[in-house]
């Protein structure tokens, strides 16, 4: 007779099937069972037509990925830990010795020091190219690119690029595009059809991180392709860097995301009414939104995002050159409800002062202001309240 921790091992009771409700199961394994050594042999990891190990996907996981790219309208699609994770994935699946990649002078940062730090370090060299100009990208595309990153927009500067122009460009060269889309969120454009004729970027990679989640407490990435034997390449990178995520994180995203575009919408409303309203103040040279004319690359933005309308709740302005970054600084430090902090896309407005002599490379394009640039996140506070807290913070300069 067994005795009772073994039969509370190997508990025979399965619940019933076919339970239903507004949230999927969430099922947490590294282990998977398989039915006997055939199933174990012929089952393959590489597709979603069975599970074999938890790093390689769990029903929770699918369903998260599955939703991902009908957001963005991919047909595959890989979770990692991060936004960064990402952006490493996409560049180790690709890049070996000997080979270049192309990246937008206003780009993420981080994917800049992954370039300058790991990517060297394999002997994969890289140029910078400027982002608004789609003919300084064609006179750098060589037979050593295998890769162009693109970015709309600018992290920071918040230009934005002519994406199909760009992405035409390495299409015609053969050369593999990859948009760093957490601002679009798949819902400001289609990052695979950028013209109304189905073209578009090869890989969309998301900071899960920002609007997915919408609420600063988790870390995780996606990279979305339509090409499958991209997605090959992509997947057995993804198995052998051993890229994982919490599944419990997975459920906090999948919970969220039924109201990105909600949330979205908000966001983007509010930071257009204080972009506008800051343009109006005699302490700011400069607003740049790309969605507010005037602002680099707003034809751009116009031409891809003009029908949806949609522009995220990012901005950033630039502080006339009479104020000195102290004094920039001490207007950030009278803040009381936007929060010091990095990221985006949760419902805490965040501010952060940025030196940009320290993040372009002016040989590539440059900076056209001398005043201090200070980002906004607007999250999901009473607009007239953050109204009110920007300018009593503006009354500390």
């Amino acid at each position: 007779m067994r005795k009772p921790i073994t039969d509370l091992i190997h508990h025979p009771y399965s619940p019933p099937a076919r339970f239903a409700a507004p949230q999927p199961g969430i099922y947490k394994a590294s282990t998977v069972f398989f039915a006997d050594v055939a199933a174990m042999r012929a089952r393959d990891w590489k597709t979603k037509a069975g599970y074999t190990y938890g790093l390689h996907g769990t029903p929770t996981t699918f369903t998260l990925e599955e939703r991902l790219a009908t957001l963005e309208g991919g047909s595959e699609c890989l979770l990692v830990p991060s936004g960064l994770a990402s952006i490493a994935l996409v560049s180790f699946a690709f890049l070996k010795t000997g080979d270049e990649v192309l990246i937008p002078d206003n780009a993420y940062g981080p994917n800049k020091a992954l370039a300058t730090g790991e990517l060297a370090n394999f002997g994969i060299t890289h140029r910078l190219y400027d982002a608004l100009d789609p003919a300084d990208l064609a006179a750098k595309l060589s037979e050593r690119t295998k890769l162009v990153w693109v970015e709309a927009p600018g992290s920071v500067t918040m230009e934005f690029p002519d994406l199909p122009a760009l992405v035409a460009l390495c299409r015609a060269r053969g050369v593999v595009s990859a948009l760093d889309n957490t601002w679009g969120a798949g819902l400001a454009f289609a990052p695979f059809d950028l013209d109304g004729t189905g073209q578009g970027v090869d890989i969309s990679v998301q900071a899960l991180t920002k609007y997915p989640s919408g609420g600063g407490d988790v870390l995780m990435g996606s990279v979305l392709t339509r090409d499958e034997r991209l997605h090959r390449a992509l997947k057995l990178t993804h198995m052998r860097m051993g890229f994982g995520i919490g599944v419990g994180d997975v459920e906090t995203v999948l919970r969220s995301l039924p109201s990105i575009a909600l949330r979205y919408a908000a966001h983007d409303r509010s930071a257009r009414e204080l972009a506008r309203w800051l343009q109006g103040r005699a302490e700011i040279a400069q607003v740049l939104h790309p969605a507010l004319e005037g602002s680099p690359g707003h034809v751009n933005w116009l031409r891809l995002c003009g029908s949806r309308d949609l522009a995220a709740g990012l901005f950033s302005v630039v502080f006339d050159a009479s104020y000195a970054s102290e004094q920039v600084d001490r207007f950030c430090d009278s803040l009381s409800l936007f929060r010091l902090g990095y990221s985006w896309g949760g419902p805490i407005s965040l501010v952060v002062p940025y030196d940009i002599g320290l993040m372009r490379d002016a040989s590539v394009a440059a900076w056209p202001h001398k005043g201090t640039l200070v980002r906004f996140s607007i999250g999901l506070e009473d607009v007239d309240d953050l109204r009110a807290d920007l300018e009593q913070a503006l009354e500390a300069l």
